[in-house]
């Protein structure tokens, strides 16, 4: 193999900043990363969250993008035919608030920043294929949301009612149950009011039990386990009892417990409150209602001391006849099973806690095995399972799972209970009363009642003209003119409804709409549907819950509309840490502690950034930003431009064998594809770091400018490729290769080299590392201890001393306890 010679002098200092604008301008017009669906390779669909178009991606966009960037990029060595394209989630409050604050349309703001964010996109040197982008505020792109809507209510999937829901007094919105977090808004941190309200929801619930299923997906165990909290199904019975206002249904998860039933709990907000109560605690119970009102329901559900009153009415035990108290406490929800419990102080929490406050009567009926009986003066329930005690004809018989679909089915013959599966799972509210985002495609007719816009009437586009600043309304109900519309069923006057959708609508199918992004007959060219699912799809834990379950919706309802042939939308999902501030706090501009991107690049280059981005911290963990620790990097890539541009390297004559050359090389391109494979990023730029050692040790000796001298420096561009793009371009035509290096194939392990029939392991000497041996890999202890009694290094802490005792761990360490 002759050396490939370089095609013209390179500088002898590495200058990022005189190469990588060149290559990126260079790449966008040649097309390479112009994804085309007829090329030759098995299909891989890589996809990174995309971001609010807010004025300028932060660091943690570099770190979410920079290595599934370069993931991709090995994918597409190793003969894969990769899609990675990138859009913006446009719609929003934080667009419309900012241009509340300028006094300006969001829409020009939104567009100014896309535009900006995609020029720092390509300084970041991304293999984004821009051909296929697009904005969620795209008239071409709600067009499709507003289809999908229509089909949903046409299917019965979407609906509107009335009730109780969430309502943010700061941005003027209602906001669906997983947008508050601990009683606030999730975006603003605002604390959430409770309002009646009607409102548009889609039926989530529907694919509640499927939803559970995550056979056909990868996700990490953390997301699982949240998706499966949050969907919350619980298996148990509805039990009904007599009241004064009619037969009232509980469900409880424990119908082995009926007989410890004391008292009856409902919910405030229950429907035969007013009914039940009399007139001698009407003003207490109207009173204590109001309280109620004024708490979200995460304060409800947290622990402190209980709060209740009671009705003054009666509920009869549908077993014994007793006669139950009916309270009302807020720690029962109206939007959780019915909206009542029978209450089982002896073993549960809850009501142990408020029968003990409030004097209630507390009845054990399971016992542990051997156990003794329940102290009811204690400061505990039994909440496990054991023996059923005190409740008749089912005394003796073992609580919990073992008895439960028993005694369900003794219920179930006297008529007074059923089988029945729950979920916490709600509907998805998704109307919301702010401009920016969709129109909701309705039509309201006194005479039809609503009505789905024909789609040969889509898009609905939002005007431009409008008075968006908050008042609790609907800023388009402002728009009389727009408002106006004609039934679509019986062509009489009507309106147009003036909600506008929840954001988490546009990125709930957004994958599918970068198959054909210009694809004018629906969502997205069919044709494509075998690009789908996406299979890895990148992002933050953060949108464990909203955005990837709502997906996983989405595409369920789209396979049972015949549009794919996928249950789920992503077949691996993987999540980033956080890139936080030096001091470990999370970086925030109120804070000052924010680090610009756009900063270190024109300091250190994009691929010097990009490397610290991926050895920084384990990726999916994250970790504090060392302003120094940038060095590290930017120093490796200039002493790889002088080990390739600089000639033979100087220093002491190293001795290395080519065994030794190729096995550095292969065993390291060995743990790459691993790493890779494994998504650890850190682990793959430090056996870049590592390898790199080698061949400066190689280039001062022998091997320098032999064949296989040759091998390493070609493979060894390549295994740079992914990570730091644009130096490896530069390496690869400066030494004479063909085409871009980002066309190349991936190098191949030699099996044969990258195993080794000796082993390098350190010696010990009476605890003090002294120095190195190699030896065979199957060498014994006598073998390894002559050897290094052989090397004069380790041979002169030995002189005139007495080897007592030998401790060898093959292939590891040896070490010798000398007197």
């Amino acid at each position: 193999m002759t050396r490939p010679e370089i095609q013209e002098p390179r500088p002898e200092r590495y200058n990022p900043h005189a190469i990588e604008g060149q290559w990126q301008e260079r790449w966008q017009q040649s097309g390479l990363y112009t994804f085309d669906p007829q090329a030759p390779g098995q299909k891989h669909y890589a996809l990174t969250m995309f971001p609010y178009p807010s004025g300028n991606l932060h660091i943690g966009h570099w770190y979410a993008t920079v290595a599934p960037d370069a993931h991709a990029r090995w994918m597409r060595m190793r003969g894969y035919n990769v899609l990675f394209p990138m859009g913006f989630d446009s719609f929003g409050l934080p667009a419309e608030n900012a241009a509340i604050k300028r006094g300006v349309n969001p829409r020009g703001w939104t567009y100014e920043n896309i535009a900006h964010m995609r020029g720092q996109f390509g300084r970041m040197g991304s293999m984004i294929d821009w051909t296929r982008t697009f904005a969620t505020s795209d008239p071409e792109y709600y067009r499709w949301n507003q289809w999908f809507f229509t089909q949903f209510f046409k299917r019965g999937l979407a609906y509107k009612k009335g009730g109780l829901v969430n309502w943010c007094p700061k941005d003027q919105t209602v906001l669906a149950n997983e947008q508050v977090v601990g009683g606030a808004c999730e975006r603003c941190g605002t604390p959430v009011e409770r309002r009646n309200l009607s409102q548009w929801y889609l039926r989530i619930t529907d694919y509640a039990d499927e939803l559970l299923d995550f056979s056909d997906t990868d996700m990490p165990e953390r997301v699982r386990l949240m998706q499966t909290n949050w969907i919350g199904k619980s298996v148990g019975a509805e039990v009904t009892f007599s009241t004064p206002a009619g037969p009232e249904t509980v469900f409880t998860t424990r119908p082995d417990t009926l007989m410890g039933a004391t008292f009856m709990v409902l919910a405030p907000e229950h429907a035969k409150v007013k009914e039940l109560t009399t007139d001698a605690q009407r003003e207490a119970v109207e009173a204590y209602i109001a309280a109620a009102g004024r708490k979200t329901d995460v304060e409800r559900q947290q622990e402190g001391e209980k709060t209740g009153v009671f009705t003054g009415s009666f509920a009869t035990h549908p077993i014994s006849g007793d006669q139950l108290p009916i309270w009302v406490a807020d720690y029962v929800l109206v939007t959780y099973g019915t909206g009542s419990i029978m209450a089982v102080p002896a073993h549960d929490e809850r009501d142990f806690a408020f029968a003990k406050k409030f004097e209630l009567p507390i009845q054990e009926v399971i016992r542990p095995e051997g156990g003794e009986a329940l102290d009811v003066a204690g400061s505990e329930p039994y909440v496990g399972e054991g023996l059923i005690v005190n409740s008749g004809e089912f005394d003796g018989l073992p609580g919990g799972k073992e008895s439960i679909a028993n005694i369900v089915e003794q219920l179930e013959a006297r008529g007074v209970a059923r089988a029945k599966t729950t979920f916490r799972l709600r509907d998805w509210l998704v109307g919301r009363q702010r401009y920016w985002g969709t129109p909701i495609p309705i039509i309201h007719c006194e005479q039809c009642g609503p009505q789905p816009v024909p789609d040969d009437q889509l898009p609905v586009r939002l005007p431009d003209d409008v008075e968006f600043t908050p008042t609790g309304q609907s800023p388009l109900k402002l728009d009389t003119e727009w408002v106006k519309a004609t039934c679509p069923n019986c062509s009489g006057p009507a309106e147009r409804d003036t909600d506008t959708m929840d954001t988490f609508v546009d990125s709930s199918w957004y994958m599918y709409r970068y198959l054909s992004p210009d694809y004018g007959a629906g969502p997205y060219d069919p044709a494509q549907r075998g690009m789908m699912p996406v299979d890895l799809y990148t992002g933050g834990i953060e949108h464990a819950i909203l955005h990837l379950l709502y997906s996983r919706f989405w595409t369920k309802v789209m396979r049972d509309m015949g549009l794919t042939d996928q249950s789920e939308p992503f077949k691996r999902v993987r999540n980033q840490g956080m890139v936080l501030a030096e001091d470990g706090e999370k970086m925030s501009k109120s804070r000052g502690n924010v680090v610009d991107p756009d900063d270190l690049v024109a300091e250190y280059g994009a691929d010097t950034v990009r490397t610290y981005l991926m050895f920084i911290a384990p990726w999916e963990l994250g970790g504090p930003w060392d302003p120094k620790g940038i060095n590290g990097p930017a120093k490796w890539l200039s002493r790889i431009w002088t080990l390739y541009f600089g000639g033979q390297p100087d220093g002491p004559r190293e001795n290395m064998t080519e065994a030794d050359l190729r096995y550095a090389v292969h065993s390291t391109l060995k743990k790459i594809d691993s790493d890779f494979g494994r998504m650890s990023f850190n682990t793959i730029v430090a056996a870049l770091m590592e390898l790199t050692n080698v061949l400066v040790r190689a280039g001062r000796s022998d091997r320098y400018g032999t064949p296989a001298w040759e091998e390493a420096l070609n493979m060894f561009t390549l295994m740079l490729a992914p990570v730091v793009p644009h130096i490896a371009e530069e390496l690869w035509q400066g030494r004479g290769g063909a085409g871009s290096v980002h066309l190349q194939p991936w190098p191949q392990v030699d099996e044969s080299a990258a195993v080794r029939d000796s082993v390098n392991i350190g010696v010990q000497v009476t605890g003090k590392m002294r120095g190195q041996i190699e030896i065979g890999k199957e060498a014994s202890q006598d073998e390894a201890l002559v050897a290094a009694q052989a090397n004069p290094e380790i041979a002169k802490h030995l002189e005139g001393k007495d080897v007592v005792k030998v401790i060898y761990v093959p292939g590891r360490i040896l070490n010798i306890v000398a007197k």
